[in-house]
């Protein structure tokens, strides 16, 4: 899947963008919590701007092709696919800068479940063209707050991507982490990196609070978002997050083979 035509088709057909998994009522609901300062929903960006809710909206819109209308209120939200496209292609390029001058790149998820193979697969694709893919903080505990309350988790990595993992119950390494939007992986992770001496990240690819949180402290970010998810776009918007890709991020994840595939190629790293 070499070509726009036939990426934009894939994007369709699994609903990665057009009409998406994600209602308007979720992304209306963050919205106003993005406009309300809420933390769980701002993950690591600290908005210079006003950033109303009509703001948030029409951002959006025009990055992710979402209506602008806040009359319109309820249904599947939209992704307009085109912008996908672009987005990937900008993606592929800082990519390809990466690769191209051996830099030192993190990788990290807070959707393992669906978004560790999109990564893992760059991760591989820079290791092999010479980049140091970083791991710093391997097994450090981070707490994370939670709507159940404080939960204590460990940064691991799998496949070169850092993620999360509990701490209690199961067996360690067989599961493919939690679930996580918090920016606090992403701060220990470079926080460790910067005690030990060792090389510091000259690119942090990821989604959630990797990118949001990385982009904050002044590294170059970028990542992937869904609809409801405003702060990657708003720290793009103030020139913190370098490209954010609008895709639905709740799909199966054979469905974002493809664009693994895509970027790769367009960044000239393909086998």
């Amino acid at each position: 899947m070499s070509t726009g035509g036939a990426l934009r088709a894939h994007l369709l057909a699994v609903r990665l963008a057009g009409e998406v998994g994600t209602s308007r009522e979720d992304s209306l609901r963050r919205y106003r919590l993005f406009a309300a300062r809420d933390p769980r929903v701002l993950i690591g960006i600290d908005p210079v701007g006003a950033w109303g809710l009509r703001d948030v909206l029409r951002l959006m819109a025009e990055k992710c092709g979402v209506s602008a209308d806040p009359r319109h209120t309820s249904g599947p939200d939209v992704i307009d696919p085109e912008r996908t496209v672009a987005a990937l292609d900008a993606f592929a390029g800082r990519i390809r800068e990466a690769a191209g001058r051996g830099a030192p790149v993190l990788f990290g998820t807070g959707h393992p479940h669906r978004l560790l193979g999109f990564y893992a697969g760059l991760a591989d694709a820079l290791s092999a063209a010479g980049c140091d893919v970083l791991t710093p903080a391997q097994g450090h505990c981070v707490d994370i707050l939670t709507r159940f309350g404080l939960r204590t988790c460990a940064l691991d990595y799998a496949g070169g991507v850092g993620l999360v993992r509990e701490t209690d119950g199961g067996r360690p390494g067989c599961e493919p982490g939690v679930h996580c939007h918090s920016p606090l992986p992403v701060r220990v992770a470079l926080e460790a990196a910067a005690e030990s001496g060792g090389p510091l990240p000259e690119l942090v690819v990821g989604d959630h609070g990797w990118v949001c949180g990385a982009g904050q402290l002044g590294f170059e970010a970028i990542g992937l978002a869904d609809t409801d998810d405003p702060a990657p776009f708003v720290g793009e918007a103030e020139g913190r997050v370098s490209v954010v890709v609008p895709v639905d991020d709740g799909v199966p994840s054979d469905h974002y083979r493809p664009l693994t595939r895509y970027v790769l190629k367009r960044a000239c790293l393909s086998q």
